[in-house]
């Protein structure tokens, strides 16, 4: 950390890691002159669809549909969540309790599609793992035309608020060149001025089907980050409409590529069955190449890297998570601004520390079994005496019984 060495009255604060507004264990080590930010340390760690382009399996079309469904379902709610902390977080509280109204009847959607709320493990290499429920897409069609009402609302509640604009407008400003060359991506990297949707570049699943516009804006702060996401929520509902509408029919997961062959204790199978989270993905070989896949995930590229061996199992596998990546840049953002802008502009950014601190976990791993080594070494080589010793006072004991 580059402390000025000219300065004498500088402070620094930790802020975090049990932070409330931290959005995880995130510690950050803050340089203060008075209440601007001199230095900023952040201390942290360092998708199916690849399995397919290996694999060269196809989709069927009806699958493809639903997977576009859950995927904006899915960034809606990622959104909601992102929006009521962050609204917390500069110190409005009114908005935290009004995203959980819809993002509970998302929730709603999933558990009657997969059987499950949270985790629902609903994708499935060739498809999906069971088709919509009956009724489940008229119910959908209700949600989304709920939904725009509600965001309305939000747009009432905050966009114009004074109070608002205050905290966000002009605060963590990014540039073009500064967002290109961080590697930022999603809605960080569009409020920047870069029109870049992977959605549109990329046309995975069946998005080039589909009407509807990138969001972005060209200021790079904090309200134009609010106002790409809340602009992708609408997007995201006239994805589903136009979906919802227009999905075909026929299987929604390709039979041709699971094994039957294998065997499987039945007792298990009817158990695993019940459960569609259970039911497992189909097994086949990776050919021997590598490939990188990349979605347009709600906080921006998740990407996957996979080299096949011609076996079941990759040879390696890595994932690009969009949190670490996006969050790199916040000591740039923080430097000359003011304390309280700290939390503004982590908010903005958008991060779930469990997608970020992965490495740290197992450094504090790595450094409770080297703290370990040198206790349990001297107790396991005492405990290993005495087992020694008393094998060998049985032997005696048994040699003399003999004689």
């Amino acid at each position: 950390m580059n402390v000025p060495a000219t300065r004498e009255d500088l402070m620094i604060v930790n802020m975090g890691p049990h932070h409330p507004s931290m959005h995880g264990v995130l510690r950050l080590i803050v340089t203060l002159d008075g209440e601007d930010v001199i230095d900023c340390e952040p201390i942290l760690a360092i998708t199916v669809n690849a399995p397919e382009q290996l694999g060269n399996i196809q989709v069927p079309k009806r699958a493809s549909y639903i997977r576009v469904i859950m995927l904006e379902l899915s960034r809606i709610a990622s959104h909601l969540l992102w929006l009521g902390p962050f609204m917390a977080d500069i110190g409005a509280q009114t908005p935290f309790f009004y995203i959980f109204r819809e993002r509970e009847l998302v929730y709603d959607l999933f558990e009657a599609a997969t059987g499950m709320r949270m985790m629902h493990n609903y994708f499935r290499i060739g498809g999906v793992a069971a088709d919509l429920p009956y009724g489940w897409i008229d119910k959908c069609l209700d949600f989304c035309d709920y939904f725009l009402t509600g965001v309305s609302e939000y747009q009432k509640l905050i966009t114009r608020n004074p109070i608002f604009l205050e905290r966000v407008e002009g605060v963590g400003i990014i540039g073009v060149e500064e967002a290109i060359n961080w590697g930022l991506s999603g809605p960080m990297l569009r409020a920047s001025g870069i029109q870049w949707d992977l959605r549109k570049v990329d046309r995975y699943e069946c998005y080039d089907e589909f009407d509807w516009e990138v969001q972005w804006q060209k200021e790079g702060d904090s309200l134009s980050r609010y106002l790409v996401r809340i602009g992708e929520m609408v997007e995201s509902i006239k994805i589903i409409q136009q979906a919802l509408e227009g999905i075909p029919g026929g299987p929604y997961e390709n039979l041709e590529i699971r094994c039957f062959d294998r065997v499987r204790n039945p007792e298990l199978n009817d158990f695993d069955y019940r459960f569609i989270s259970k039911k497992p993905s189909p097994t086949f070989e990776l050919s021997k190449q590598e490939l990188y896949v990349r979605v347009e995930a709600p906080k921006g590229e998740l990407g996957v890297f996979l080299i096949g061996d011609q076996n079941v199992f990759p040879w390696r596998w890595k994932i690009r998570p969009p949190g670490f990546i996006n969050l790199q840049i916040l000591p740039q953002l923080v430097k000359r601004m003011k304390l309280a802008d700290i939390m503004t502009i982590l908010g903005s950014i958008d991060i779930i520390m469990g997608e970020v601190d992965r490495l740290e976990y197992l450094k504090e791993v790595y450094g409770m079994i080297w703290v370990l080594v040198p206790i349990l070494t001297p107790v396991l080589g005492i405990t290993i005496g005495v087992l020694a010793i008393v094998w060998l006072e049985r032997e005696i004991s048994a040699g003399i019984q003999t004689t």
